[in-house]
């Protein structure tokens, strides 16, 4: 995010973030032992991807992106940021983080990057996926869910709710969920904080299902810097440390953590 003094954030945000610059990301990447990363144009710039380019290119290839882009976007524009690093643009249907934008809109912009290879990134709450279930199957692209759909936590793994979820992923393979964001769904902890190497274990059977499920189409990221945070900040070690928890075995977890986002983004 920012610095704001640099990359001033969208007048219509629905947050200001605190700066959270390049090089701290970086830093943080390369302490927790990543050799690459991707980052997520946030809400509170807007389609204004000044800031993310800007990091992309001081990355050396160590990082990918993914835009937000509108329908003013130009296909200059588009081969630009591609040739920069981003991979994918983001669709967001939290309404307390973005304004409507019409359907028929989002799906001009999908078609548009389509051909670039590009996939979409969609955010939801779990209760809206029945409304956006046939809009999210027909798009023309890979589709990522961002944090599982969010679901309720203290509802079964098994319950009709998560269940339509895995059916959309059983269902649909160019559908892939991020397995990210214990900390923004957990109910009961613990947290992760002060060393605990059992952290939202209420979040586990969830992530567990899709990653022995879909072990091909699953992604994983810390969510860093963890804007909107109300109740802690998570310590990011502790987030690398939950990663054994939902993802159990060697194999697993070098698709979560290697072959699935080398695919996604560096093929």
């Amino acid at each position: 995010f920012g610095p704001g003094a640099q990359f001033p954030y969208a007048p219509g945000r629905k947050y200001t973030p605190c700066d959270a610059p390049k090089e701290r990301l970086f830093a943080l990447r390369d302490w927790l032992g990543f050799d690459r990363n991707v980052i997520v144009q946030a809400t509170c710039h807007g389609s204004d991807n000044r800031a993310l380019l800007d990091a992309l290119k001081a990355s050396n290839g160590k990082a990918r992106g993914v835009a937000t882009v509108d329908r003013k976007v130009t296909d200059a524009e588009l081969r630009e940021m591609h040739a920069a690093g981003v991979r994918g643009t983001r669709f967001n249907f939290l309404k307390r983080l973005a304004d409507f934008t019409p359907r028929e809109v989002l799906l001009e912009i999908a078609n548009r990057v389509a051909p670039l290879g590009w996939h979409v990134v969609v955010y939801f709450e779990a209760q809206d996926l029945p409304e956006l279930y046939d809009f999210f199957t027909a798009l023309p692209t890979v589709v990522v869910v961002d944090h599982m759909g969010r679901p309720d936590v203290s509802k079964p793994v098994d319950g009709p709710e998560f269940g339509l979820f895995l059916q959309m992923m059983r269902e649909h393979e160019n559908i892939w969920s991020k397995v990210s964001c214990p900390e923004r769904l957990s109910v009961t902890g613990p947290k992760a904080l002060n060393g605990e190497q059992n952290a939202y274990r209420d979040v586990v059977p969830f992530a567990r299902r899709l990653v022995e499920g879909f072990p091909e189409r699953v992604l994983w990221g810390t969510d860093w810097p963890h804007p909107n945070l109300k109740d802690h900040m998570p310590d990011d070690g502790l987030l690398v440390d939950y990663i054994p928890h939902i993802a159990a075995t060697a194999e697993l977890q070098q698709k979560l953590l290697v072959d699935n986002p080398n695919r996604l983004y560096w093929s």
